[in-house]
């Protein structure tokens, strides 16, 4: 047996093929039982929508499209699945794209989603957004950015964030308490705003307790764990090593605290330790790491929510008209002391 029509569905349903059409839509014009009848005999026909048709006629394909560092990063997995949380209700289909954090494959992944039609993009730690947002605005295609904004700005660009500025300042504070002066800040690679604002916040909180904001203690990382192993030896190296380091995320810092273990350098009695994310890999670690955490599914979904409110122009939202910045909040484990 071919596929099931309409047509298939009004002939055995005796009715006409505009009413089958009004039913499949939960047309209200309708009566309740009349649309209940052939929804039913819909299913029991194994009827399914022919969604490449519908999309040449509505202009929508039902879908988003997601550009993500990698799949295997705990926080990006986080990520999408809030994403799916709010799109999958409303009958949205998610399309991955992965730039393993290369700018040149960025913007290759946004133009392959925008070749497919997608009715939105979503963005997450972009380094090149400001390179696309034209093209794609042009076309009217949503952008969200998650844990990244640009200057730029726009009627279909919109940000969610964590306050990462106010994240760095609670991590080097309470390094402070902890009685630490000399504190490094592991960065990630150039090009991530997110590092640069919790940077910005280690220094606020450096200056505010009266402590001296050393450039040598500052080093750059690449936001994978190999970057946080490759930080330990030069931490080391310096004339007066560091007592504590603050990481731009939670897998820098796992890869700092493995290597600290292969080296004989105690955590947190040679070396605090205090990651941002809250991965769920940061209270297995050993010892479990102090962090911060950010409402990762929860970015996911206002993401989503955003890019329907953003591409349905019939139902604004209020939270379009800005960014969205959630707060993080501190972890307190064992890394920290």
């Amino acid at each position: 047996m071919g596929k099931v029509s309409i047509k298939d569905i009004a002939r055995a349903a005796g009715v006409s093929h505009s009413t089958v059409s009004r039913a499949l839509r939960d047309s209200p014009l309708l009566r309740p039982e009349t649309r209940e009848r052939i929804q039913r005999l819909a299913r029991e026909m194994g009827y399914s929508p022919d969604t490449i048709a519908r999309s040449l006629v509505t202009g929508r394909t039902h879908t988003v499209g997601v550009v993500m560092t990698t799949i295997t990063d705990p926080f990006v997995a986080e990520i999408v699945r809030g994403v799916e949380n709010c799109a999958l209700p409303n009958g949205y289909s998610v399309i991955l794209a992965s730039s393993g954090g290369e700018p040149e494959r960025e913007l290759a992944a946004v133009d392959m989603l925008r070749a497919k039609r997608v009715d939105a993009v979503i963005v997450t730690s972009s380094r090149v957004g400001s390179l696309y947002l034209d093209r794609l605005e042009l076309q009217g295609v949503p952008v969200v950015l998650i844990n990244d904004h640009t200057s730029q700005g726009g009627p279909y660009t919109f940000s969610v964030t964590v306050d990462n500025r106010d994240g760095g300042r609670v991590a080097t504070e309470h390094l402070v308490c902890r009685g630490h002066r000399r504190i490094a800040y592991i960065a990630a690679a150039l090009g991530h705003s997110d590092s640069v604002e919790r940077q910005a916040g280690y220094q606020q909180a450096l200056r505010q307790a009266g402590l001296e904001v050393d450039p040598a203690l500052v080093l750059r990382g690449d936001g994978r764990a190999e970057g946080g192993e490759q930080a330990l030896a030069r931490l080391q190296a310096l004339p007066e090593p560091p007592t504590a380091a603050f990481c731009y995320n939670d897998m820098t810092a796992i890869g700092l605290l493995r290597a600290a273990r292969r080296a004989g350098v105690r955590v947190p009695e040679d070396l605090a330790v205090v990651g941002f994310d809250d991965i769920l890999y940061a209270s297995y670690v050993c010892p479990p790491l102090t962090t911060i955490s950010q409402p990762k599914a929860e970015m996911g979904e206002r993401a989503m929510r955003m890019a329907l409110a953003l591409r349905d122009e019939d139902s604004p939202a209020p939270e379009t008209e800005g960014q969205v910045v959630l707060p993080g909040r501190l972890v307190v484990r064992e890394s920290s002391g």
